[in-house]
């Protein structure tokens, strides 16, 4: 008969999800002992998923990535280009049904459908990184300043953050659209000029996250003992506030992506977008697809509407699929291994 010690290298660690708790601090190391790529925020959330939820990131990152894809491949995907209208055999001819030369047909106008599609991609890839990432270095930073110093500053950046966002975000899009390039302009001012009407609109909502948590974070000890130990602003904003403040963003920044690609497609449509001839753009070709609906004509407008919900359709499963897991009461947890009922016997044999 087996007498019981104090040696525990026969007891299994515990499964994820099994029902018992790990501890914090030898999760912690053992984390830390992982490779730094397999820490990555959207790495480690694929490595933790399963089910139904690893299932509808993986779709997608695979629906981001193809878009991707295209865009910094587009000169190469694309057959002609964005506003090509004809090639060495002659002019493309207008409204011509899908074949082996038009894969997705021609429009109106007589441009190729498919290489629209292609480039368009590269449109809106490059439109919403920047949006995105503008609005998130200024977000980031009046929040914190806000949320930190207080007072009169406090009160002007809420109160111009809450007129902002009380407007329509298409209709506040339109105006600063309009404002900066006359509702019209090229390639790089039009990118510009989009990403910047899109910023304007997705900057009170960084600005509020960020300074709601910078306010609550301030009255933390390890706060007061920076600023007790004569650490100055700057250092405690960046050092101590600011990793803490913004561990939600990443799921803002998903949610808001899938947005810009609607309002850049909302502007191209309505007119205010970038000159079609500067570059191609998903919402331009949807509004010259309308008057071809009537006349049984489904390809012109049927591509470019699919591009539009896959890419948005990939960003919110991504998003999704991240708030889920950063959710412990939403979170699918991993079965425990079971051990095979013959294992289980002699295992039961020998103790």
């Amino acid at each position: 008969m087996s007498v019981p010690t104090d040696d525990h290298s026969s007891v299994p660690e515990p499964v994820e999800g099994s029902g018992a708790e790990a501890d914090p601090l030898v999760t912690g190391q053992a984390r830390q002992r992982e490779p730094r790529w397999k820490r990555l925020p959207v790495v480690w959330q694929l490595r933790r998923s399963t089910g139904l939820q690893r299932g509808m990131l993986v779709a997608g990152l695979v629906l981001c990535a193809v878009f991707i894809l295209a865009a910094v491949l587009a000169p190469l995907i694309a057959p002609y280009g964005f506003n090509q209208l004809s090639d060495a055999e002659g002019t493309f001819p207008r409204q011509a049904e899908p074949s082996s030369q038009f894969w997705w047909g021609t429009t109106v106008g007589g441009y190729d459908v498919f290489s629209r599609v292609v480039w368009g991609a590269q449109t809106a890839v490059l439109t919403v990184v920047l949006a995105v990432v503008l609005s998130i270095f200024l977000g980031i930073a009046l929040g914190l300043i806000s949320g930190y110093l207080g007072g009169w500053l406090d009160r002007i950046l809420v109160t111009i953050a809450d007129a902002i966002y009380a407007f329509p975000s298409l209709l506040l899009a339109i105006v600063v659209s309009i404002v900066i390039s006359g509702g019209e302009s090229g390639f790089i001012s039009g990118i510009l000029a989009a990403a910047i009407s899109i910023t304007v609109v997705f900057v009170p909502q960084y600005f509020r996250v960020v300074r709601a948590e910078t306010v609550r974070l301030k009255a933390e000890p390890f706060v007061e003992s920076a600023r007790v130990l004569g650490a100055s602003t700057p250092r405690i904003l960046s050092r101590h506030v600011l990793r803490n403040a913004t561990r939600s963003l990443p799921l803002i920044v998903t949610l808001n992506a899938s947005e810009a690609i609607l309002t850049l497609a909302g502007l191209g449509f309505l007119g205010f977008g970038i000159n079609p001839t500067a570059a191609s753009e998903w919402g331009y070709d949807l509004n010259r697809a309308i008057s071809d609906v009537a006349g049984g004509i489904w390809w012109t407008g049927v591509f470019p509407g699919a591009a539009i919900v896959l890419l948005v359709l990939g960003i919110t499963l991504v998003g999704e699929s991240l708030n889920d897991l950063s959710d412990p009461r939403l979170r699918i947890r991993r079965r425990p291994k079971r051990v095979p009922r013959r294992t289980a016997t002699v295992m039961k044999g020998a103790a």
